[in-house]
């Protein structure tokens, strides 16, 4: 099971979740549904870096997490930002 650092954003309805080691997200209806989501993305990462030879990974550079924090939706957008340890 190994660490990771994940920033969630409220968006309008929703929740995304962001890992900044490897940049894949997960979404849902409250902060503990977007981590699980995340969780499952993380997993099957895993299992695919495993058994394919052309799977990249990066972490998030600054550039992109301002961009996760700061993207325009249609409706104002809340504030709402958390940064939390997930093990997974």
């Amino acid at each position: 099971m190994k660490f990771y650092t994940v920033v969630l954003r409220q968006s309008q309805d929703y929740w995304v979740s962001l890992s900044l080691e490897n940049g894949l997200v997960g979404q849902g209806e409250t902060p503990q549904e977007a981590i699980d989501k995340l969780k499952e993305a993380i997993a099957s990462f895993e299992e695919a870096s495993q058994s394919e030879n052309h799977v990249y990974s990066s972490p998030v550079s600054i550039q992109e997490l301002h961009e996760f924090l700061t993207i325009e939706d249609t409706e104002p957008a809340t504030e709402i930002y958390e940064l939390r340890k997930v093990y997974a």
